[in-house]
Order: structure tokens, then sequence, then C-alpha cells
């Protein structure tokens, strides 16, 4: 699997904001709690990787490609698969939040998780990187 830097850098910068999530959640609950919190936040930043390696692979297959509007549709419906990834694994944290005693995943170490994302792209965006 060849990666991009800024793919590579994204992946890193996801797992230093989950440490720093996972951490602040430790401080947050002080107590067991914090264990579940910290599951949740390792379990959508492992998404996100996996989003991103999505990602990087749809942008390398659409430009092989040779008819600009199949690469529309492909684009168009691996960012909707990416999203109902992300929607599937908030419903499960949520419904295992709420139904399953003790609760082993904690829903806002979970959506805390989502953002690691986010924060990854916008750091990225303002960072200088040279492609090979």
């Amino acid at each position: 699997m060849n990666l991009t830097k800024s793919a590579q850098r994204m992946i890193t910068i996801v797992c230093l904001s989950a440490l720093v999530m996972m951490a602040g959640g430790a401080l947050l609950y002080r107590s067991i709690d914090s264990l579940y919190f910290i599951i949740g936040v390792l379990l959508t930043s492992s998404l996100n990787i996996g989003k991103i390696v999505l990602l990087n692979r749809t942008v390398q297959r659409t430009l092989d490609m040779d008819n600009p509007d199949k690469g529309k549709t492909y684009i168009r419906l691996q960012y909707l698969m990416r999203y109902f990834l992300t929607g599937a694994v908030l419903l499960a944290a949520g419904i295992i939040t709420m139904y399953v005693e003790p609760p082993f995943i904690n829903l806002w170490g979970a959506l805390a998780g989502v953002f690691t994302l986010q924060i990854s792209v916008i750091i990225t965006r303002h960072m200088k990187i040279e492609e090979d």
C-alpha cells in the first residue's frame, strides 16, 4: 500500500490527537470510566485511519480512470461509504452505551475520536508537504 506523504502525515496527526484526547479523558474522569472513554477514542480514531487509507486509495484509483464520469460516480460512492461507516460506528457506540452494562465504550469518547480526522485535515492543510 503506497500512501502519499500527506496521508502519512494525517495518520500521524490522528494518532497524536487521539493520544491527547485520551489523556484529557483520563484527567477528566479519573475513574474506570476513563478506560471506556479511551476505548471510544481508540475505536473512532482507528476508523479515521481506515478512512484516510480508503480516501488515498480512492484518489489513486480515480486518477487512473479514463472516463471522468466513472471517476465522479466512484468518488461519490466512496464518500457515502466512508460516512455510512462513521454513522454505523457511532450508532453502535450509542447503543452499547445505552444498553450494555457496564458500557465498555463511552459515546463521548467515540464522538471525541471522530474529530481527530478533522484536526488532522486542518493541521495538514497548513503544513508545507513536498510530494515525491
